[in-house]
């Protein structure tokens, strides 16, 4: 006896996702049920069509979309006879509707397989900073300073590389920059780059930094010095 039940396995079996039982339901439901027969056909072409061309990134919210379509979409019993009164269009829209919401979660499977994407479409790749604030030998300098400002350097030498990391820092008095410097072996300063004139900020530290012995802020006039000219106002010693 056929059921409305039967006619909603269609797509299940048009993608051989139904147990030997069902299965062998569903096809002596289909030897006597042409609309069933032809939704079929046409949902085995769309999945067929999946394996051809190149293959394409999908969207980044289309993962989510399929997802929660499958709670969601739920195939419509095709309709069997209607009045004569009715056109063939009206008569076969149940069948197109379920035929339509098939392929768009066959789509969503076939661009899976075709290229998987991470579980959260979101995350973005690890930054220069994020690198050196995650590496496995990153150490932490902090200062304090009388005003409450904070500087903290990270330093990985694995990399090569060291940032600073500062927190309500005071503006640079007018016509000054804040001036970063790396100290060599020898003693020697080396310029490392010009801190933003922000409060808050994190800013990577120009040249290499593997065998650094410490870091420096310096005073210096806009646009900076080729030397310290003045007194640092920070040294953050950094062990070897």
């Amino acid at each position: 006896m056929t059921t409305d039940h039967d006619h909603t396995l269609s797509g299940a079996y048009a993608v051989d996702a139904l147990d030997a039982d069902e299965r062998a339901r569903f096809e002596a439901h289909l030897s006597h049920c042409p609309d069933c027969r032809a939704e079929v056909d046409s949902l085995r072409e769309a999945a067929a069509l999946l394996g051809l061309g190149d293959e394409v990134a999908p969207p980044p919210a289309l993962r989510d979309d399929v997802l929660a379509g499958i709670d969601r979409i739920r195939p419509l019993p095709p309709l069997t006879r209607e009045p004569a009164t009715v056109t063939p269009l009206f008569r076969r829209l149940p069948t197109l509707l379920t035929a339509a919401a098939a392929i768009v979660l066959l789509l969503g499977v076939g661009l899976a397989v075709l290229r998987p994407w991470s579980d959260d479409p979101g995350t973005q790749p690890p930054t220069a900073a994020d690198r050196i604030l995650a590496a496995a030998d990153a150490t932490h300098v902090e200062k304090s300073f009388p005003d409450g400002s904070q500087a903290t350097i990270v330093l990985s030498r694995s990399q090569g590389k060291a940032l600073i990391r500062t927190k309500d820092m005071a503006p640079a008095p007018d016509g000054k920059v804040y001036e970063l410097w790396l100290q060599t072996p020898a003693g020697k300063m080396v310029r490392a780059g010009l801190m933003p004139d922000e409060p808050d900020t994190t800013y990577i530290l120009d040249g290499d930094a593997a065998e650094a012995t410490g870091v420096g802020i310096t005073v210096e006039p806009d646009g900076g010095s080729e030397q310290p000219t003045t007194q640092p106002i920070a040294v953050f010693p950094l062990e070897s």
